[in-house]
């Protein structure tokens, strides 16, 4: 079995005490201002913004640095259009009786339905694909283990990202997403995991009054 060649790391930084403590608050207080968004506006945002956050998004730690991702940036209006109309299919049969009564209820508050225009609306469509397995040079399998766990890490470094670029974003789930695969062009090797909505936001955009859950009741320390 072939080892990675070792070299010194160089590129770790350690910071005065004082400034760690700095640093950590001032990246809470930006990403805490973060908020999915639902409406968006169609002003267009340079590919190049897109591009550098997919390279910090392929950054994220993975299983035996396999790297089981695809980004498929949606640009063209056709292919948009064609996403929304799948999509709303799919979400047309959960809210008309495919969704559990209790996972209806937990949505109504935040006034979600079948109707997805954002899809058409936003400048661009990030769809991440996860690879659970691809064909050597040889034509044998190799299978991409913690491909999921690999792929939700770079999914949150990528919305990160997005955000300090000063883009909101939508995370989009409609169920399932085989669609993407046909529509994309993807191989059956990969698994839709996230379609990502990415914007500006629209003029006078709102938002639900949402409330976190308290440190002591998402950690503890022991």
């Amino acid at each position: 079995m072939a080892e990675f060649r070792q070299v010194p790391y160089d590129g770790y930084l350690e910071y005065p005490l004082e400034e760690m403590k700095t640093r950590a608050v001032n990246f809470y207080q930006d990403v805490k201002r973060r908020r999915t968004i639902r409406d968006f506006s169609d002003r267009p945002v340079p590919r190049e913004i897109i591009e550098n956050c997919i390279r910090a998004a392929a950054t994220a730690p993975n299983g035996a640095n396999f790297q089981p991702w695809h980004f498929a940036v949606v640009e063209s209006p056709e292919v948009k259009k064609h996403i929304r109309l799948a999509a709303e299919k799919e979400e047309k049969e959960f809210y008309g009786g495919r969704a559990p009564e209790e996972w209806l209820r937990a949505l109504e508050p935040l006034g979600t339905d079948e109707s997805k225009p954002f899809l058409e609306t936003a400048p661009y469509l990030i769809a991440i694909f996860s690879e659970s397995y691809c064909i050597r040079e040889d034509g044998t399998k190799r299978t991409n283990y913690y491909a999921k766990e690999s792929v939700g890490i770079a999914c949150g470094l990528l919305i990160t990202a997005l955000h300090r670029s000063g883009l909101a974003t939508l995370t989009h789930t409609p169920s399932p997403m085989n669609f993407l695969n046909q529509l994309l062009k993807r191989p059956s090797s990969e698994k839709p995991f996230l379609l990502l909505v990415v914007g500006y936001p629209a003029e006078n955009v709102r938002v639900p009054i949402l409330k976190k859950k308290p440190m002591k009741d998402i950690s503890s320390f022991i």
